[in-house]
């Protein structure tokens, strides 16, 4: 078995190899827009489970996961041509939701920075003039330096 440095070098060079078959040398109109987000190869190097996602989200997941099906033996060979392993693994893909639930946390964010905008316009309406500022600095008494000595 591989040690965990290796698994995780193997890991992403086939997430790499991955991304750059589907962005330049695949040319199913399916497949366009699916990004790779994560690799995971089991210990015995016999599975490898591919996470994608889309930048059109679940509308097209069945889809984009029919296209990577019919894809698969393909994918592999190219894998088998850029990574040295004894034995290719099989793949297995798998949608990954990450990126919309984090679009959907980023959309709430805005929304509640949105909703807090207007009471803190309303603090800073409030004038602040060097005069106020100064006033209130001549009121500090400061301690002298008598007490040190």
């Amino acid at each position: 078995m591989p040690s965990s440095l290796r698994m995780k070098r193997i890991n992403d060079r086939m997430k790499q190899i991955l991304s750059t078959v589907l962005l330049g040398k695949i040319e199913d109109p399916r497949l366009s827009g699916v990004m790779v987000t994560d690799v995971r190869v089991d210990r015995e190097l016999d599975f490898a489970n591919i996470y994608v996602s889309a930048i059109e989200g679940m509308e097209r997941s069945k889809e984009i996961m029919d296209a990577l099906q019919h894809a698969k033996g393909y994918l592999r060979y190219e894998i088998s041509q850029e990574i040295d392993l004894r034995v290719t693994p099989k793949l297995r893909f798998f949608w990954d939701p990450t990126p919309e639930k984090a679009a959907r946390i980023d959309d709430l964010l805005n929304e509640l920075r949105q909703e807090e905008q207007p009471s803190q316009d309303d603090e800073s309406d409030k004038e602040f003039d060097d005069e106020t500022f100064y006033e209130d600095e001549d009121e500090i008494e400061y301690e002298d330096d008598e007490e040190d000595e």
